[in-house]
């Protein structure tokens, strides 16, 4: 049904350009997820919301079939002050559509919309969820990390984000450690004390010319990165804690609790992980949604941003229409052209299909 492709798509695009006019940024999507509600409801589809997250289940929903998830999200960042354009106005000039959240993630969040709506008319031999939530750009507790348990048991997951639609079968982790070195106050003046900024520094040093063993023929290395430091009161007190940051990305042959503890048994710091449950992913070339791609042409990569894929304990894809360059940029924006392709991307990637419940 080209034609119903079509006219989905040209939907999804006018359904962007409200999105971009309503702010949302992270935790301040309610505005957004009224009109993504109405969007469904008005084609018909029974509608779901806990707090700003919206889905809805495939009317043709049987027990026992495979279950895919269709994922992306509606909170955007904040806009700098470089913007030469309105972040809100979703200015279109021929082809290309500039606005705040155009390209991270609302694209993709519109085209799988269109995707879901597509196959309510042309059923597919597998379930599916389509479901567009909140907190993304904060990976916060309120967005599809308190969705998940909410919804029915899913096999596969095809998270939205922008690739140029290529399939990222593998994605990065992060892991963010607050670490404090301790010591002892004495007069800068004279031998005393125990500088813990020295302490600090030391340890810097280590993770510096630290290598992790294990490296992905998909993502690289594990990187880390000491990113912040905080020591000191005066200038004349030798300083008794020093507190600094280290950003960690892992790549998926090593859990984040793992890293944790390589760096806690290296360094002389105290180590406190923010969280360790955005942890890196993978799925098998082998599996079919891969190859499905991959006989459609499309390229496999491993990407280093970070998405809620992270927290998702399913097999997951990350793909979409955009490019990963113009995200958090000033003057964001996304091709109407890539629009369409998207909703037609997505839609051939799933139209032939084959799923095993759990096989993957």
């Amino acid at each position: 049904m080209p034609e119903l492709v079509d006219q989905l798509a040209e939907e999804a695009v006018q359904l962007l350009i409200r999105l971009i006019r309503t702010p949302s940024y992270s935790r301040e999507e309610a505005d957004t997820a009224a009109l993504l509600e109405q969007f469904l409801q008005a084609h018909g589809a029974t509608v779901h919301r806990d707090a700003n997250n919206v889905w809805a289940l495939s009317r043709h929903w049987q027990e026992g079939r495979p279950t895919v998830l269709l994922n992306s999200h509606h909170d955007t960042v904040k806009p700098g002050a470089s913007w030469t354009y309105d972040p809100f106005g979703a200015t279109v000039e021929g082809d290309k559509l500039t606005g705040l959240g155009s390209n991270d993630a609302g694209a993709s969040a519109v085209s799988l919309l269109a995707t879901f709506l597509y196959f309510e008319e042309s059923p597919l031999p597998f379930n599916l969820i389509c479901a567009i939530t909140a907190e993304e750009e904060v990976s916060g507790a309120n967005g599809i990390r308190r969705l998940l348990p909410l919804l029915p048991a899913i096999d596969l997951g095809i998270v939205g984000e922008p690739t140029q639609m290529e399939l990222a079968i593998a994605e990065k982790g992060l892991v963010v450690l607050d670490c404090t070195a301790h010591g002892r106050t004495g007069h800068a003046a004279r031998e005393e004390g125990d500088n813990a900024l020295y302490k600090a520094l030391d340890d810097i040093q280590l993770l510096r010319n630290y290598q992790f063993s294990r490296v992905s023929e998909l993502l690289g290395p594990v990187k880390l990165s000491v990113t912040q430091i905080q020591a000191g009161t005066q200038h004349n007190v030798v300083p008794d804690r020093c507190t600094f940051v280290v950003d960690v990305r892992t790549n998926e042959l090593y859990t984040n609790q793992e890293v944790v503890e390589i760096v806690r048994a290296m360094i002389g710091a105290e180590v406190t992980p923010r969280s360790t449950h955005l942890n890196s992913s993978r799925i098998a070339l082998e599996h079919p949604l891969v190859q499905r791609g991959l006989a459609l042409g499309r390229r496999t990569f491993g990407s280093v941003t970070l998405s809620d894929q992270s927290m998702m304990p399913f097999t997951t894809v990350k793909i979409g229409p955009g490019d990963s360059a113009r995200s958090h940029t000033p003057d964001e924006f996304i091709y109407l052209s890539e629009i369409r392709g998207g909703v037609r991307g997505y839609v051939e990637l799933l139209q032939e299909l084959v799923l095993v419940p759990l096989l993957f």
